[in-house]
C-alpha cells in the first residue's frame, strides 16, 4: 500500500531509510520523504511497519493521511500500536504502562523513569518472586498428583522458609510506591506569609522565572498563582498566595481565605518571614497554625540585608533578591516531601496505584498461605492461597489479565501511540 503513494529512489530493505516522493493522486510530487520499512518481528508492534517521515509543514502532514486512508490506511486508536505490541508479547503490561508514563512525563526523571521501566525494570524486579512462587507452586502439586509414588514435599519448615523471601521481596516492592507516586504525581507547596515579606519574589526565584507580581504595596497578590516546577526531576506545584493579614478589603480578604484553603490543601508549607524586620503578630500566629499542621518549612527571606527579625532556629536563610540560600532551600523541600526510602529509589520501583494494589493483594495471599502452614491445613487447600497471590503478580505483567483492565489501560493513550 505505500507503494501506491509514493515514488521509491530505492528499493525498500527492512531498517534502511529511504528516500522517496510523497505523490498525489495524478502523480505530482508534493514533499520529499524518508520512508523505513520495519519487517517483523523486529518493529515496536512486531509487526510488518512502515514509518514516512514528512516536512513539519501541517498541510502536508494532514495530506499525507487523507492520501493514506484513501489508499486502504485507517486513524489508529488511541493507544493501539503499544496493544499490538502486547498482544504480540513485544513487550508485557508493566512495559506497556511504562509507555504511556513516557509519552505523559513533565520532567527528564520522569522521563528516565519510565524508560526503565518501558525497558522492563519493574519485571525483572518481579521475576524472581514470581519464579520462586511457581516454583512453591510446582512442589505443592506434585505432592499432590504422586502422593502414592511417595514423592517427598518440604515440611512446613521449609514452606515457610521458602515463602519468607517471596513475601519481603513484594513487600518491599510494593512500599516502593511511596517514592514512585512522588514522582509520578509531584506534589503541592503552598508558600504563606504576611505582605511584603518576599512570597512571590521567593515563588519567582524557585520557578526560574517571572511569573507573579512583585511591588513594594502590600496585597498585590490577591488570588492564588500556581506553576509547576522540577526539584530534583520531582514535579512541584508552587502556589503563591495573598499576604495573610487582617484587612477590611472584601477582595483582599477573600484572597486571605484562599490562602488558608490552599494551606490545607497543600502537600508541603512553606512560611515566608522578613529576616529585615520585626516579627509581627501575624508571623506568630502563622507559625503557630502551620506548626500544628505538621509538614512545613520556614524561610528567612531577605537574609542579603542586615537581620533584624529573631527567626526560629529552623528556619532557612535565604534571599529571593540575590539567590543566597535557594539552592538549600531546594533541598530541603525535597527532603520534606519526599519519602528517603533507599529502596523505593532503586531502579525498578512502581509508580502506578494498579500494581501497589495487586502487590497488597499478593501479599494477602501470601500471608494467608502463611497462616494455612502454620495450622497444618492441606496443601489443597493451601494452594488456593498461593495461587491467588501468583495470579495477583500476573496481574502486572498481564498474563492473567482481563479484558476490562486492558481497555482502561489502553483507553488514556493518545491517539496512535
Amino acid at each position: 500500500m505505500a507503494e501506491g503513494i509514493l515514488r521509491l529512489r530505492a528499493p525498500l530493505e527492512s531498517w534502511r531509510p529511504c528516500l522517496a516522493e510523497l505523490l498525489d493522486e495524478e502523480g505530482h510530487a508534493i514533499d520529499q520523504v524518508v520512508v523505513t520499512w520495519f519487517a517483523r518481528p523486529r518493529s515496536y508492534t512486531a509487526e510488518d511497519v512502515v514509518e514516512i517521515s514528512c516536512h513539519g509543514s501541517p498541510v502536508v502532514l494532514r495530506y499525507a493521511l487523507e492520501r493514506a486512508m484513501r489508499a486502504g490506511a485507517r486513524l489508529a486508536e488511541p493507544g493501539e500500536f503499544t496493544l499490538r505490541a502486547f498482544f504480540n508479547g513485544r513487550i508485557d503490561l508493566a512495559e506497556a504502562e511504562a509507555a504511556r508514563d513516557l509519552i505523559e512525563a513533565r520532567t527528564l526523571y520522569q522521563a528516565r523513569v519510565a524508560a526503565e521501566q518501558a525497558g522492563g525494570a519493574v519485571s525483572r524486579r518481579l521475576a524472581p518472586l514470581k519464579a520462586a512462587l511457581v516454583e512453591l507452586i510446582a512442589l505443592l502439586e506434585a505432592g499432590i498428583d504422586f502422593a502414592e509414588d511417595d514423592v517427598s514435599v518440604a515440611p512446613n519448615e521449609e514452606l515457610l522458609r521458602r515463602l519468607e523471601p517471596i513475601a519481603r521481596g513484594i513487600e518491599h516492592l510494593a512500599d516502593s510506591f511511596r517514592f514512585g507516586k512522588m514522582v509520578a504525581d509531584g506534589f503541592t507547596l503552598a508558600i504563606l506569609g504576611r505582605p511584603n515579606v518576599g512570597k512571590s519574589s521567593l515563588f519567582n526565584r524557585l520557578l526560574e522565572q517571572e511569573r507573579a507580581i512583585v511591588t513594594e504595596i502590600p496585597g498585590t497578590t490577591r488570588d492564588l498563582v500556581s506553576e509547576t516546577a522540577s526539584i530534583h526531576g520531582i514535579p512541584v506545584k508552587l502556589v503563591d498566595t495573598a499576604g495573610i493579614r487582617a484587612t477590611e478589603d472584601r477582595i483582599e480578604s477573600m484572597g486571605v481565605q484562599k490562602s488558608y484553603e490552599a494551606l490545607a490543601d497543600s502537600d508541603l508549607t512553606l512560611v515566608v518571614l522578613d529576616a529585615s524586620q520585626p516579627l509581627e503578630p501575624a508571623d506568630h500566629a502563622l507559625l503557630e497554625r502551620t506548626g500544628a499542621l505538621g509538614n512545613r518549612l520556614v524561610a528567612a527571606n531577605k537574609c542579603d540585608l542586615p537581620a533584624v527579625a529573631e527567626a526560629p532556629a529552623e528556619a532557612l536563610p535565604v534571599s529571593a533578591a540575590t539567590g543566597e540560600g535557594i539552592d538549600g532551600l531546594r533541598e530541603a523541600i525535597y527532603q520534606a516531601a519526599v519519602p528517603q526510602s533507599g529502596d523505593g529509589q532503586q531502579a525498578g520501583f512502581i509508580t502506578s496505584l494498579r500494581h501497589e494494589q495487586l502487590l497488597r493483594e499478593s501479599l494477602q495471599g501470601l500471608g494467608r498461605a502463611r497462616e494455612a502452614v502454620g495450622l497444618r491445613v492441606p496443601h489443597e487447600m493451601l494452594l488456593l492461597d498461593l495461587y491467588s497471590a501468583l495470579q495477583a503478580i500476573d496481574g502486572i505483567t498481564g498474563a492473567t489479565t482481563v479484558e476490562d483492565i486492558l481497555h482502561k489501560i489502553f483507553s488514556t493513550f493518545c491517539v496512535g501511540k
